[in-house]
């Protein structure tokens, strides 16, 4: 099986793997919390996306990968990864904090759509190898992103489930 084939067969076993937990034992506890704790969830796991930053760095990837792909990758998780942070940071400030956590979900899809698109470009799946140390972000770390994200954005939409009364 050619490499690319094992890359490509890999991401979509990542979104499958990952859907399947998150939809046991993520989802049931996001569902149960009030949204605010919610968010909070979701944010803590984007508040470590400075880590795409390894995209940029010589030595941890290969000489050859795509910089129309690293470059983007890495300022786009560095850029949601601090929107997160900023709103861990404003939880207590109402709208601020509300105001960051549609920031960094809408930054955050849109960086990874931009990676998905940057990558099919740049024919990722041909140099996966080039990814070096940093493979396994977008098999493992990126489907559970991006499903966060889509989680997040749906609780921001849907009402709020109301509470059995006494």
């Amino acid at each position: 099986m050619s490499p690319a084939n094992i890359f490509t067969m890999q991401l979509v076993l990542g979104y499958i793997a990952w859907l399947l937990c998150f939809r046991a034992y993520i989802w049931p506890r996001l569902a149960s919390v009030d949204r605010i704790e919610a968010q909070r969830a979701i944010a803590t796991l984007h508040s470590f996306r400075f880590f795409g930053l390894v995209f940029v760095v010589p030595g941890v990837v290969g000489p050859h990968l795509p910089g129309a792909f690293a470059t983007f990758a890495a300022y786009g998780d560095l850029a949601t990864g601090l929107l997160a942070i900023l709103a861990l940071l404003a939880v207590r400030a109402g709208p601020l904090y509300w105001l960051f956590v549609v920031a960094f979900n809408v930054v955050g899809i849109g960086d990874l759509s931009l990676d998905y698109y940057h990558a099919v470009r740049a024919n990722l799946p041909a140099v996966a190898g080039e990814l070096g140390a940093a493979y396994a972000i977008p098999i493992i770390y990126v489907p559970l992103l991006m499903i966060t994200h889509i989680a997040a954005l749906y609780m921001l939409v849907r009402p709020p489930a109301r509470r059995a009364s006494a």
